[in-house]
């Protein structure tokens, strides 16, 4: 996987990452206000309609007054308009966005004698999530549907995983082919099975090969750990039961299989 030159750089996102308001929705707001449609909108900053549907239904819903309003027939045919509330946040934004530009212009002046590797790997380090498995990788494919959007990932030491997300998802994250992203994997969406399934028939699409690095077990559960070739390790819980029966030892080939639409993908940073 080849290595990204990195320095300190961010798009201002106020509030959470996956609800608040970040750069992608104030230029929807800013399109709106330019065109009064929402499909001309949504075009001019790369997303699908329905994702500029849901992105506008989220902004109104938490909102303390509506930013965005819709109307049908009239005069003109109906359109899409800000009120005065939402001009008043894009401004704001906007001056606030320029600060943050100024800040980090100055920090990346003084910082230039640091390594773009420790900056990329700090930036891995502070995401955090409740799923065990984090895989980072290239996209190296991408198909979109009108609903889903199949996402293959290239992660270290050559393995390949699809996921399979929404198309909204998909356009508000920004993907396409060569962006660096996350994959994540709960420890309990996991199957592990013996030996290497890799060209087995099997429904699930993604079959990670790797050796049995550790397993804990309790009277219920047991955790199995496999490491991959690429030298990442993914975690999965399974029954006691199960553990017994598959009988593995440290050392032992295994396939940790599971679905595309178990993968949740999130930007590397």
């Amino acid at each position: 996987m080849p290595d990204d030159a990195s320095h300190f750089d961010s798009h201002l996102q106020i509030g959470p990452r996956s609800g608040g308001i970040g750069a992608r929705r104030i230029a929807l707001l800013e399109a709106i206000g330019a065109t009064g449609s929402l499909t001309q909108a949504a075009k001019q900053v790369g997303l699908s309609y329905k994702g500029a549907w849901d992105a506008i239904n989220a902004i109104n819903n938490l909102a303390d007054t509506p930013l965005v309003c819709r109307s049908t027939g009239g005069v003109r045919g109906g359109g899409t308009t800000l009120t005065e509330r939402a001009a008043t946040l894009v401004r704001t934004y906007r001056a606030a966005e320029a600060e943050q530009q100024r800040f980090l212009e100055q920090l990346n002046r003084r910082v230039t004698a640091l390594s773009g590797h420790d900056v990329n790997l700090m930036e891995r380090l502070a995401m955090q999530s409740s799923a065990r498995n984090q895989l980072v990788g290239r996209v190296t494919g991408l198909k979109r549907s009108s609903v889903n959007a199949e996402v293959t990932i290239k992660v270290a030491g050559g393995d390949t995983l699809v996921a399979v997300i929404t198309e909204a998802s998909a356009d508000n994250l920004g993907l396409e082919v060569g962006v660096t992203v996350t994959a994540l994997v709960k420890a309990s969406w996991l199957i592990v099975a013996a030996g290497d399934l890799s060209g087995a028939r099997l429904s699930s699409r993604n079959r990670l090969v790797g050796t049995v690095a550790r397993i804990s077990r309790d009277t219920v559960a047991s955790e199995l750990t496999l490491r991959l070739p690429g030298g990442a390790h993914l975690a999965a819980t399974i029954t006691r039961e199960s553990a017994d029966a598959l009988a593995l030892a440290e050392g032992d080939t295994a396939t940790a299989l599971f679905k595309a639409s178990s993968v949740i993908v999130s930007p590397a940073g």
